[in-house]
């Protein structure tokens, strides 16, 4: 498979990106920097999914087999301190840079049949306190997902994966020290902190052969927290 990771350059993307490596994949990354990426056999391609003419690039690429969209942003607090910009960043990252990247390769995913992963948070299905702008956000991001996978089946599979707290360097302000991680884990059924293999590996699945018959879903890979007490 030929396979595009934006963000594949950290987290849960990096991940994605090394798992594809190791099944024998060619990977595309899209990403700001390849910083801690650059001695992988990639192809790297120089983007900001907030800066909308700079995915131009993406436009000459052909023949995709799938496209995940790992950008996303932890913008926790109390709703009467969140301002219409913050809304608007989460927006502009989380759905509208999806929907660029998404519109940008449709011609090679449709040429190379191809599947897309995009990525909720767990805080849509489980209300979360302080959670409203990224909740919202990624709230719209499972409607584009269903709507998409509906409008393209059987061409182009459309699915999502709603993560709990991942251990990346995103999360790093939530999970500096020994007690928060373990008061994180402790939230958790399964008593842990995700890893970001835990979520490359459903995401590699979902693009590959493994995920033919799935479309349109959105996987809570958040241990347990969405669905057990």
């Amino acid at each position: 498979m030929k396979v595009l990771v934006v963000g594949g350059s950290k987290g849960i993307g990096k991940a994605s990106v090394e798992l594809l490596l190791e099944e024998g994949h060619e990977v595309i990354v899209a990403s700001r920097s390849n910083n801690e990426i650059g001695h992988l056999p990639i192809e790297h391609i120089e983007v900001d999914v907030t800066d909308h003419d700079s995915l131009a690039a993406l436009e000459d690429l052909d023949e995709l087999q799938g496209v995940i969209y790992c950008p996303g942003s932890i913008n926790l607090k109390p709703f009467h301190r969140l301002k219409a910009e913050d809304f608007q960043a989460d927006f502009d990252l989380n759905v509208q840079g999806a929907i660029q990247v998404i519109q940008r390769t449709m011609p090679a995913l449709k040429e190379g049949k191809g599947s897309v992963v995009l990525f909720s948070t767990v805080a849509v299905q489980q209300g979360m306190s302080f959670h409203a702008s990224v909740a919202a956000s990624k709230g719209a991001l499972e409607g584009l997902t269903r709507s998409l996978a509906a409008e393209w089946a059987p061409t182009i599979r459309v699915n999502a994966i709603a993560p709990s707290l991942t251990d990346t360097s995103l999360a790093a302000g939530l999970l500096g020290n020994d007690k928060k991680r373990e008061a994180s884990a402790e939230r958790h059924p399964l008593k842990e902190v995700g890893s970001p293999e835990d979520i490359a590996r459903m995401a590699v699945h979902l693009i590959g052969d493994g995920g033919k018959w799935i479309s349109g879903q959105v996987f809570g890979i958040d241990g347990g927290m969405s669905r057990l007490r």
